[in-house]
């Protein structure tokens, strides 16, 4: 098992949800149970899914938890797309939240790669 809050991973994510939480409070209201709760499980679903396969025992468990989280990357990065499309969010900050999720599946992708490692025989 491993301390999660050690992960530089697992930091950046949920610095990014903490920024997702803030951004989105300025959302439409008419969003507060559609956009906005979307976008924010997605993105805490990142740094949640790391932690979780922190808490697992073999690589392999916590390898698939990974692949958990990469797949919240892809889903917080379309949702982003569809605030900035829709106006909630202004260019500056759809580049900040982009250039956050790019750099956040590198850094899982390598991780992933690193614990499938550990687990092949």
């Amino acid at each position: 098992m491993r301390n999660f809050k050690r992960l530089l991973v697992w930091e950046k994510s949920h610095e990014l949800t903490l920024r997702i939480y803030e951004l989105t409070s300025a959302f439409p209201r008419e969003e507060i149970y559609g956009l906005t709760s979307q976008i924010r499980r997605a993105c805490a679903s990142i740094p949640t899914n790391i932690a979780e396969g922190c808490g697992r025992e073999t690589p392999a468990d916590f390898g698939r938890f990974l692949q958990i989280a990469v797949g919240s990357v892809s889903e917080t990065e379309y949702l982003i797309l569809l605030a900035h499309d829709l106006k909630y969010l202004n260019d500056i900050q759809y580049a900040e939240l982009t250039d956050t999720i790019v750099s956040l599946r590198k850094m899982l992708a390598a991780l992933l790669k690193n614990t499938r490692a550990k687990s092949d025989p």
